[in-house]
């Protein structure tokens, strides 16, 4: 069932401040869809503030030139966090949330999640969920439509890089035509595919290419090579320099082998 987005724009119209935030480790349908929201509620002139419990990942830093994304601690203390709103995005478990749980639990805040994920836990929020939507971030094209703000290309950019990375640039079971017809819409709008995908595929530190080199070296099969699995172990992220966040998308990389249905990295 699509979502009825009419509670939402309400809930926009009848306050003023806003702080968004996802969850930990987060990638570019987080950030993404953060970013994309933030620029359409200030664009009706609310107050918002990003604010996660990490920083955004070297690697996807792109996604956010202005550095809007906060991180609780480092930039804002827990007790400064006091918007009327509090959104929370791609996630509806407080486990991934973080030390951004204690703040929203803490919160009284009016709480919205908007979120495409199956598991949920009650956050006593007012929730905007489709788990047939192949990626948050169209869910957040759908609520910027809702409030009727024309997407620039400025809110485009990390929505695109929001849906093609959560449908593995389009190639996951969960792309459907609604898919194309929002990245078209996107690309309409001023996003250059080729620009994102260089930034994200072929920008890699040396550090990043090490570790995953290791991942692939330690690659197992079991059940007949139906099932891949490999490791990204602390010393492996030490003696390479690299972060654990450069073990993103590797995973998809162990589904290329052939007749592997699932793949798995520990």
């Amino acid at each position: 069932m699509p979502i009825d987005w009419r509670p939402f724009v309400e809930i926009v119209r009848e306050h003023s401040s806003f702080v968004l935030t996802s969850h930990m480790r987060p990638d570019c349908d987080a950030i993404g869809s953060e970013l994309a929201l933030a620029l359409a509620l200030r664009a009706l002139g609310k107050k918002v503030q990003i604010l996660n419990g990490d920083a955004v990942p070297p690697h996807i830093a792109f996604i956010d030139p202005q550095k809007d994304v906060c991180v609780l601690g480092r930039d804002v203390q827990p007790a400064d966090v006091r918007p009327e709103v509090l959104i929370v995005l791609d996630t509806s478990a407080w486990s991934q949330l973080g030390p951004m749980a204690d703040v929203v639990r803490n919160s009284s805040a009016k709480k919205v999640v908007i979120d495409h994920h199956v598991s949920q836990d009650d956050m006593s929020a007012v929730v905007f969920k489709d788990t047939e939507s192949e990626a948050t971030g169209r869910l957040v094209l759908a609520a910027i439509d809702a409030l009727g703000v024309a997407v620039t290309p400025e809110i485009a950019a990390p929505l695109f890089a929001a849906i093609a990375t959560d449908t593995g640039w389009f190639r996951f079971n969960s792309v459907t035509a609604l898919t194309f017809a929002a990245a078209g819409r996107l690309v309409h709008s001023g996003v250059k595919p080729s620009t994102i995908f260089a930034a994200l595929y072929e920008q890699n530190t040396l550090a990043r290419l090490h570790l995953q080199g290791r991942i692939l070296s330690a690659t197992r099969t079991e059940l007949g090579g139906r099932l891949i699995y490999s490791t990204a172990t602390p010393r492996d992220l030490a003696e390479t320099g690299a972060e654990a966040t450069d073990t993103e998308d590797v995973v998809n990389r162990l589904l290329g082998v052939a007749g592997v249905e699932v793949a798995l990295l520990f």
